[in-house]
């Protein structure tokens, strides 16, 4: 008898369970998890049932996505957005999507919810681009479009591009990524580059320029450097409207067309228009 006693004594006066993260509400978990970015929202996921089942509240989702997610979704997908949730809308946005017979790529960036669109050089207007006498095009897995073009030599060069898209409100910057030199793999698998032919951007600089809505426009000029490296030289900026259907419309060209000399050796892979945050990471000195 007194053991049992002892036993029903001790058990009423343990101390009740800590409360754990499993014991919080829903609703209250979802509204902390619209304050974190989709990436540590995802890693919450595996913590606990609650957490898992908040991750699937469309309100969640819908404070990371664009304001025109819905121009976007059909643009890209030719659907609507109703009937999918929003945890699904920002997953496919997120993922890459070709348009344009493959010459276009964009995909919405998580870090900034705007989005990131790339032109490949097959995508572009390049004069005397379909003379194999000037211009080859070489499939390397360097390029997302797995193929550059190759300008062996030229008097005169020009590149340009356009660009209708309903790009999210915000600031953007575009950039032309080029190479001087022809890469390639030796017999050991590691890329060497050929710079034999590389000729004639040191004499007069290349001249880039960008056109947006709203009478928007930008001019830099660099001289191309660094062979054997990949660089993205920056065009210029540009802000996109705030409506929610309209289209953002910009033009962008590089050229060279001082015809006292020839230069050749150029690998032209694509442009890129990412959100302006991203300029530093290329940080390319051009001169207004």
């Amino acid at each position: 008898m007194g053991a049992i006693f002892s036993y029903v004594s001790f058990a009423s006066s343990a101390a009740p369970p800590a409360p754990g993260l499993g014991g919080l509400p829903e609703s209250c978990v979802a509204l902390v998890l619209t304050h974190l970015e989709p990436k540590d929202i995802c890693r919450l996921t595996g913590l606990n049932r609650a957490f898992r089942d908040a991750s699937f509240a469309d309100f969640v989702w819908e404070s990371k996505l664009p304001p025109n997610y819905r121009v976007l979704f059909r643009q890209l997908f030719d659907l609507s957005t109703d009937g999918f949730g929003k945890r699904e809308v920002y997953r496919r946005l997120c993922a890459t999507s070709s348009f344009d017979g493959g010459t276009k790529r964009v995909w919405l960036d998580k870090e900034t919810s705007r989005i990131c669109l790339q032109v490949s050089a097959k995508g572009l207007a390049i004069t005397g681009g379909d003379d194999r006498r000037y211009w080859n095009r070489i499939p390397t897995e360097e390029s997302r479009f797995r193929s550059v073009v190759y300008l062996q030599q030229t008097w005169w060069f020009e590149v340009e591009g356009e660009v209708n898209f309903p790009f999210p409100p915000g600031r953007y910057s575009v950039f032309f990524r080029l190479q001087l030199g022809q890469a390639s793999k030796n017999w050991l698998g590691r890329r060497v580059c050929n710079i034999d032919h590389v000729h004639g951007w040191d004499i007069k600089p290349v001249q880039f320029q960008l056109w947006a809505s709203e009478g928007q426009h930008s001019a830099t000029q660099c001289f191309l450097e660094s062979p054997g490296k990949w660089v993205s030289y920056h065009v210029g900026d540009f802000t996109a409207g705030s409506g929610d259907s309209g289209a953002t419309k910009i033009r962008l060209s590089m050229m060279q067309i001082d015809c006292t000399h020839t230069k050749g050796g150029l690998c032209l892979d694509s442009v890129l228009i990412c959100p302006c945050e991203y300029k530093e990471r290329f940080n390319r000195p051009c001169t207004p």
